[in-house]
């Protein structure tokens, strides 16, 4: 299973075409290309299918299928292979036939892909029993969604208790293979849970729920990285944990194309992973602007943070900010250390509240609140919105973190759209603070410096 030295793991798919990119062996090359992996697919179907589904499934030829396993597996010789959907009965049968013979050398995953979101069928019912009996046993792992659960038990799954008690179940099932019963099919609006079973017993797997309508092609993408982890060498648990955080990024990136349910988007995993840097740069550069100006008057009691996103941040990890906050000194200002990410929940919660409503609006400042600033914004063109600590529910002063991502919601809300400015007026113990919103760094503090009049001299 080693692969050599600086060579990227080979891995491979069986899947069907999905013309419109979002799903099938399409969105599976796509992961495997974000993930660093080489690879090869071997197609079981063509579709004519767009965004607002499955329109019709023409299997192909189950010889021709067939060849093109062999001359994969045996030139090439991946490490690790999934299948995704087959179709009928003889394909079933002859991607078994295939992978049986390269079992000990190719780690595989099955991803049993039953229907379609708008319900079209993906596999003949005649080949649920071939896939229970010939292909389930040559594999690693089986990543039903509740619905093929469902299908594959003969009863229904509503919740998490059903769900443990269903993977236990599908594991004595499929008699050997890890079980991750993916858990996004059920009706909650909580964080989404998985729940693996293996040999070390029950995990769950939680991961964020991200309010999207956009979730075409969510199991190839899950079952696509989960290979991809597999074949770097992880274990299963660990792999499924990666592939868990891995799928929930890409339906946070996840594309608005045509008139339907979108595609996730692996490819927001690359553009975090590219962005790093250049966000980090761009926080510099605003800092040597701020740093030069006598800018003291912008700094609160509480100092001043400024901080940046990547751009399909999703956790307070992602975004940018400066360790110990920027204080005042002199007439100007000055800070501990160059920025750094996970620096600052507080201006990263306004940050992510913001980008909910969004994506563009990746930065925000605070600065001292004073009455003549909000003149100076809206004598500039700014929109400004305000939030009252005083109408915040008993449950959100309660839980820690949560007044800004209430306030900010709040204010923006009942703007009806993202607002340059967004203030409060303190309470007990809580200083009046402005917060300054912009899609970068520089322009977040261009806009600060304008409203307290600072300019170069």
């Amino acid at each position: 299973m080693e692969t050599s030295l600086g060579q990227p793991p080979h891995v491979l798919t069986i899947a069907g075409s999905d013309p419109s990119g979002g799903a099938g062996l399409q969105q599976d090359l796509k992961v495997f290309t974000v993930l660093e992996a080489y690879g090869s697919g071997v197609l079981t179907a063509l579709t004519v299918q767009d965004t607002l589904g499955v329109h019709r499934v023409e299997p192909v030829n189950s010889t021709l299928v067939g060849e093109q396993l062999a001359a994969v597996l045996e030139d090439i010789g991946p490490v690790a292979a999934k299948t995704g959907m087959l179709a009928n009965a003889s394909i079933v049968e002859v991607v078994a036939d295939n992978m049986a013979r390269r079992a000990k050398d190719t780690i595989l995953v099955v991803d049993p892909v039953m229907v379609s979101k708008n319900g079209y069928p993906l596999l003949a019912s005649d080949a649920l029993g071939v896939l229970k009996t010939k292909l389930f046993p040559l594999a690693d792992v089986v990543t039903p969604n509740i619905p093929e659960a469902e299908v594959l038990l003969r009863r229904h799954i509503e919740t998490l208790e059903e769900m443990r008690h269903a993977a236990t179940d599908l594991f004595r099932l499929v008699h050997g293979p890890s079980v991750i019963l993916k858990g996004g099919h059920l009706h909650t609006n909580q964080d989404l849970v998985d729940v693996l079973a293996y040999e070390g017993g029950l995990l769950e797997i939680p991961g964020a729920h991200v309010h999207t309508p956009h979730t075409h092609g969510t199991g190839c993408t899950f079952s696509a990285a989960l290979t991809v982890f597999l074949a770097q060498g992880l274990g299963v648990a660990d792999a499924v944990w990666r592939a868990k955080e891995f799928v929930v990024q890409a339906i946070r990136g996840a594309v608005p194309v045509g008139r339907g349910i979108g595609p996730t988007n692996p490819l927001s995993v690359l553009e975090n992973r590219l962005a790093r840097y250049p966000v980090i740069e761009a926080l510099k550069a605003a800092w040597d602007r701020l740093s030069l100006l006598p800018c003291r008057a912008l700094v609160p009691e509480v100092q001043i943070n400024l901080g940046y996103a990547l751009p399909w941040a999703g956790s307070l990890q992602d975004v940018a900010a400066f360790p110990g906050r920027i204080v005042a000194l002199g007439k100007g200002v000055a800070r501990i250390g160059d920025p750094a990410y996970g620096a600052s929940s507080h201006v990263a919660r306004v940050i992510l509240t913001v980008m909910a409503y969004d994506q563009g609006y990746r930065s925000a400042m605070d600065i001292r609140y004073d009455p003549a600033y909000l003149e100076q914004a809206k004598d500039l063109g700014y929109s400004v919105a305000e939030f009252s600590r005083k109408d915040e529910p008993e449950e959100v002063k309660i839980k820690e973190g949560s007044t800004l991502i209430w306030g900010v919601k709040r204010a923006i809300e009942e703007a009806g759209t993202v607002p340059d400015i967004i203030y409060d007026m303190g309470d007990i113990g809580k200083e009046p603070i402005i917060r300054v919103i912009g899609h970068n760094p520089m322009e977040v503090v261009s806009k600060a410096l304008k409203m307290a009049g600072i300019t170069f001299s």
